[in-house]
């Protein structure tokens, strides 16, 4: 039986949080309808309105390797797809039902093309499991706050078995653990009211995941929502434990601790625009620049970010979502360092320009504002500072001291984008070196190492 151990958990978290950037893909039946992930219950849609809907899944335009290159190219490094949502419908080829895939004009199991896609690009691989199932006759109907017929007391809850529902739902999470290779991911949604925890025989459910996929990596939600903690912030962890929080739409104030003070392992999960899956009539998409601005932000405070793309009706990402994605690439291409295997600078106060993000003795100052005069670096002495080099080469810099702070002069900077500058720290006092440091790396923009 699974029991957690700190040092295996700070093991198989090493490579997530040097990850730093993930792609979440929600795409199922409720791509058709065009009004997003959450359809059948917001509009409380019977399922025989919902259903022809898989006579109208071909999935033609479905290429997850040019989802999973569009991906990489914006630098991220782990994909989630939705390989079952709460309508219940599968996106692969299960034993325990015909509301899948193999059943629709699609007629192949999607989630195979998928992981084979994303390891060919060297990408993690994950996959989104529902603890929900509306189309499932021994899930709560009547009376369950979010299911579609919650209104509807024809819909009684007499004569429906939970436990054969568990059943069904522990055999499926299984089928995906052993059919498709190495998971890297495994993101649970969710738990709510009473349905959390033992109600979703958790503890069994997990051990089972954990032996046939040493290593992987398991969201918050067998335990709350998005909202919530769970047990391991609580410095008690079950058996079923999150290995990360998952806040939804929120970055965290000031990051997130344990009660003990301790930094934990996070990621927020963000749309692109209002919805998960695709709706057609929401365009309201978040500009490229502000999205960097938050991935730069959720690593400030030591987390990660997951952002969506809802594939439209065919499988095709929307030109939104694929210009924000390109946009998102081109600045990571150039700044990855500042992103990658860093953390927060947590002994430096947040400037008012921007953030900063550190690795080791490397910190990355994003500089959002142009500022008049000199740039202020508080909380670094200049005693301490061996080089500062331009990651962006057609910007000039140079310390100048004002009074007890040390500054950078920015001669050229920009009015829209962010952009960086690397600061880095040494534990030795090399203050005779720092004026011929700094004119060689104003001169080469480069980080110069020093020993």
């Amino acid at each position: 039986m699974y029991q957690f151990n700190r040092k295996e958990y700070e093991e198989r978290m090493k490579w997530y949080q040097d990850a730093r950037f993930g792609m979440f893909i929600h795409w199922g039946l409720y791509s058709i309808p065009a009004r997003g992930e959450w359809v059948r219950s917001t509009e409380e849609m019977p399922e025989e309105e919902y259903l022809p809907f898989m006579k109208e899944f071909d999935a033609r335009d479905y290429n997850p390797k040019q989802w999973a290159k569009e991906a990489k190219a914006a630098g991220m490094k782990y994909v989630v797809l939705t390989a079952k949502h709460h309508d219940g419908f599968c996106l692969f080829d299960s034993k325990y039902t015909d509301y899948k895939v193999t059943n629709t004009p699609a007629g192949r199991d999607l989630i195979k093309e998928y992981v084979e896609a994303l390891r060919e690009e060297g990408l993690k691989v994950g996959l989104y499991f529902t603890l929900l199932d509306w189309h499932h006759p021994d899930y709560p109907h009547y009376g369950d706050r979010i299911h579609p017929m919650r209104n509807h007391p024809e819909c009684s809850n007499e004569n429906r078995d939970f436990s054969r529902y568990i059943e069904y739902m522990y055999n499926q999470v299984e089928e995906v653990c052993t059919n498709y290779g190495k998971i890297d991911i495994m993101w649970f949604d969710f738990s709510y009211d009473d349905m959390r925890g033992e109600k979703w025989g958790a503890t069994r459910l997990i051990d089972m995941v954990r032996r046939l996929q040493p290593g992987i990596i398991i969201d918050n939600r067998l335990e709350v929502s998005g909202e919530g903690r769970g047990s391991l912030y609580e410095c008690d962890p079950t058996p079923y434990h999150g290995d990360f929080i998952s806040p939804e739409q929120i970055i965290p104030p000031e990051g997130i601790c344990d009660k003990e003070g301790n930094p934990m392992v996070w990621e927020a999960c963000f749309t692109m625009n209002n919805n998960w899956g695709y709706c057609a009539n929401d365009h309201y998409y978040k500009p490229a620049s502000m999205l960097i601005k938050k991935l730069v932000e959720c690593v400030s405070k030591g987390g990660n970010m997951i952002l969506n793309v809802g594939p439209d009706a065919k499988g095709k990402f929307p030109k939104e979502s694929s210009a924000i994605l390109a946009e998102i690439g081109r600045w990571m291409d150039k700044n990855h360092d500042s992103i990658y295997g860093c953390a927060p600078a947590a002994d430096i106060p947040k400037p008012d320009y921007g953030r900063i993000t550190r690795n080791g003795n490397k910190y990355y100052v994003h500089i959002y504002e142009n500022t008049l005069g000199p740039l202020p670096l508080i909380g670094f002495d200049k005693q301490d500072i061996v080089d500062v080099a331009e990651k962006i080469d057609t910007y000039e810099t140079s310390i100048q001291p004002f009074e007890d702070c040390c500054t950078i002069f920015v001669a050229k900077h920009p009015v829209t984008k962010p952009n960086i500058d690397v600061i880095r720290r040494s534990e030795e006092n090399l203050n005779e070196k720092i004026d011929e440091l700094m004119k060689q790396a104003i001169e080469t923009v480069e980080v110069i190492e020093v020993k």
